[in-house]
């Protein structure tokens, strides 16, 4: 009986390089057709490669329990950051209900001009990113105001995403308190702060640039009318609680940060208070409308259409588009993975390197791979990590290289892939589509290309690392 059930079983079917390659090349070829050239939103892309990548791996000898399992495997990589994407719709609402948003807009707008709009910008979201270690939070809070006041200042809507996005995501990658940059240190087996020194022979540089670049483009943005400045703060002011006490719930989510609390129930406390507090500045709304926003957004009622179109946002609603988007991408990955695809390709690469350039390029390219096909930013850290740490130690190269790579190319790059999920949540939270601000978000090119010209210049340590 015992033989019948082996001789029974049938062994799952392999994918060799030449077939993982060309897999990929299909699916980027779709994406990248219908999605960069056709202009089409990512979710039909998405869903036609993760339906045509099933039916491929059914044929390939895969039943369609695996398929399922593959589905199911990916889907649970993403829960984490699925309830993140709702519970910052709900911050972005009821921040906008308790004057939070509409008063640091205001200030900005007393304090900031023109000429120095975008490296201002930068460098706020790059503080603000440090001190609280998410992008998202800085994108959804700090973003949303510098957005608004952009378009008042008739500056390029997706340049000044570029430049929050740049901002933020520079400052989470050198946060102790950031998610990525502590996963990156434990992957690689090292203190968080060895690693963040690390990280700051390319990110420093990198900021260095990104400052200069923004203030060149800053310096030649063109003059507006104070007027219209003007015209925003008192139809601000008219239409919301502008205070100093507006910005309590920026205050309680730093120290939240700081505490190292989670996200989601950062992001939840922060929501709460800012409901609790807008309630008190205007106790007559019921409890039904707070809900109400809670889902749907926050709609405004101002005499001024441009601040009603910027600051009617938020809620639950609002990012179920964008969670049907990550959905889609994550079950896509999880078939990758549990085809081997993905892995196919990594061993293949990890057993070609032999110098330090060349295996810190594979490490980038692999990173870079992961955010294309599975839009993950975590996978785009572990899965490398994982892979190219015995090649790291078998060169004898410091660790702390190897997790620089995977915080400059696997964290930031993911914020420049449309369809990833930090792509997806910056396109939803700023309401710009991708491919308007990529072009401008300079940190994230500059720092995977400082990390590729570093590594070739790395030397082996005198005693070479141990497992």
């Amino acid at each position: 009986m015992q033989i019948f059930k082996k001789s029974s079983q049938q062994a799952e079917p392999t994918f060799g390089f030449g077939e993982s390659l060309a897999v990929l090349i299909v699916i980027l070829c779709i994406l990248g057709y219908l999605i960069i050239f056709k202009q089409q939103e990512p979710q039909a892309p998405l869903f036609i490669a993760f339906i045509l990548l099933a039916v491929y791996g059914k044929l390939r000898g895969f039943t369609w329990d695996t398929v399922m399992d593959g589905m199911r495997s990916g889907l649970r990589a993403g829960v984490d950051p699925l309830v993140i994407f709702l519970s910052i719709g709900v911050l972005i609402a009821t921040w906008i209900f308790s004057g939070t948003i509409p008063t640091i807009m205001y200030f900005g707008f007393k304090i900031i001009s023109v000429q120095f709009f975008l490296p201002t910008v930068f460098i706020v979201c790059t503080l603000v990113g440090v001190a609280c270690g998410s992008s998202f939070t800085t994108v959804s809070t700090m973003g949303i105001a510098f957005i608004g006041i952009g378009a008042t200042l008739k500056i390029n809507p997706g340049l000044t995403a570029g430049v929050i996005v740049s901002g933020a995501f520079c400052g989470s990658n050198i946060s102790p308190l950031s998610g990525t940059t502590n996963l990156a240190a434990s992957v690689g087996q090292i203190s968080i702060y060895e690693h963040i020194r690390s990280l700051l022979i390319t990110d420093i540089p990198a900021w260095a640039i990104c400052v200069v670049l923004y203030t060149i483009l800053g310096l030649n943005s063109k003059q507006v009318s104070l007027s219209a400045v003007h015209r925003m703060m008192d139809g601000l002011a008219n239409g919301f609680w502008i205070s100093g006490w507006a910005l309590l719930p920026v205050a309680l989510l730093i120290i939240l940060a700081i505490l190292q609390v989670p996200a989601i129930p950062s992001l939840g406390l922060g929501s709460l208070f800012a409901a609790a507090l807008g309630w008190i500045h205007a106790p007559a709304t019921s409890i039904t409308a707070i809900t109400k926003t809670i889902m749907m957004g926050y709609v405004a009622h101002t005499n001024n259409k441009t601040i009603d179109a910027l600051l009617s946002k938020g809620g639950i609603a609002s990012m179920l588009t964008s969670l049907a988007l990550i959905v889609f991408a994550l079950a896509l990955g999880g078939l990758l993975i549990k085809f081997n695809i993905i892995n196919a390709i990594i061993d293949h690469l990890s057993g070609i390197v032999k110098t330090a350039g060349r295996l810190t390029l594979a490490t980038v390219i692999t990173c870079i791979g992961v955010n294309l096909m599975v839009g993950e930013h975590y996978l785009a850290i572990i899965l490398p990590g994982q892979s190219f740490l015995p090649a790291f130690d078998k060169l004898g190269l410091k660790r702390k290289y190897l997790t620089r790579i995977l915080n400059d190319a696997g964290a930031a790059v993911n914020a420049i892939v449309p369809w990833s999920v930090s792509g997806v949540f910056i396109a939803g939270a700023l309401q710009i589509n991708p491919l308007k601000f990529i072009p401008w978000a300079f940190f994230p090119f500059l720092v995977t290309l400082l990390t590729i010209i570093v590594g070739f210049f790395l030397k082996p340590s005198k005693q070479k690392a141990t497992v």
